[in-house]
């Protein structure tokens, strides 16, 4: 597997991370929704790269001490290698550095792959939500001690905005 690198994004990216989203999921957020997300202060988005293709990306919430995943998602050809990871290792940074010292998402009770990224990356489940998504599955609401100096073991630095 080639290299990942994940960067901090602004609000004209909101194309990309579209198509992303679009590979990702169905339905899947129009670039006007995810820039709308980005225009707000309280929102981060990454980009993971692999040489100059796009292979993932995130949005986050960051408000007070506590952070959202809104979205994470990696491109089909990509999956299995690590890249969902490492974005989310470097969302949890990004998160911690802005001051949150928890983190909370919503995963669909039948994505086993993200469910089991998740467990394995030390989120507990603390709730679920009846029939959250489209297709009528239930989502499992998770929760991640971050820690408080901004850095978190094994996480990688994030570049500043590449836009």
């Amino acid at each position: 597997m080639s290299t990942i690198r994940v960067e901090r994004t602004g609000p004209d990216s909101a194309g990309r991370m579209a198509q992303v989203h679009s590979l990702c999921f169905q339905p899947f957020w129009s670039e006007g929704e995810i820039a709308a997300m980005m225009h707000m202060p309280t929102t981060v988005g990454l980009l993971a790269w692999c040489g100059d293709a796009i292979v993932g990306m995130a949005l986050y919430r960051v408000a007070a001490d506590e952070a959202e995943l809104l979205t994470i998602g990696v491109v089909p050809a990509h999956r299995g290698q690590g890249a969902g990871a490492q974005i989310l290792a470097c969302g949890e940074a990004e998160a911690a550095a802005r001051g949150a010292a928890r983190l909370f998402l919503e995963v669909s009770t039948l994505n086993s792959s993200a469910k089991s990224l998740y467990l394995r990356t030390g989120y507990s489940q603390i709730g679920q939500r009846r029939a959250y998504y489209p297709d009528g599955s239930d989502a499992l609401v998770l929760e991640k001690a971050l820690s408080g100096d901004g850095q978190r073991s094994g996480s990688q630095p994030i570049t500043p905005f590449s836009e």
